[in-house]
């Protein structure tokens, strides 16, 4: 259960809730945390955490700064902080963050990229190298 005020992202207070057999189309853009446990077609922007329940479905472009997802996205995830996958979550596209967590049951098919801290300082030495 989420308890209000810890500041953990997987504990942090939800400032907005999706129910089940709820439909939203179209750019989904917010500020602190949400919960989503229906369903979401098109793109999710945000530098806050978003939660997708185990009955949400994510269908389109997701960047946040962290995603904590048991439900079924279809699309690429774009994440800031960190992406955990809790089962039965199910993630059919790619990965894209810093930090990764994907529990065991969980189906994942796509690509990860991890570009952390220390991936972005190498890109950035090597584009000064370039600019001599």
């Amino acid at each position: 259960m989420l308890k209000k005020g810890t500041g953990t992202p997987d504990q942090a207070e939800i400032t907005a809730f999706l129910g089940k057999g709820t439909t939203f189309k179209g750019v989904l853009s917010f500020e602190g945390t949400i919960r989503v446990d229906g369903k979401v077609e098109g793109e999710i922007v945000s530098k806050s955490t978003l939660i997708a329940g185990d009955e949400a479905l994510l269908q389109g472009e997701v960047n946040v700064g962290t995603l904590i997802s048991s439900g079924k996205v279809i699309g690429n995830i774009t994440a800031t902080q960190m992406v955990h996958v809790l089962a039965p979550g199910t993630v059919n596209g790619n990965i894209k963050t810093p930090k990764l967590i994907i529990e065991e049951g969980v189906l994942f098919d796509g690509k990860c990229e991890m570009a952390g801290e220390r991936k972005a300082s190498e890109q950035k030495v090597v584009s000064l190298m370039a600019e001599k």
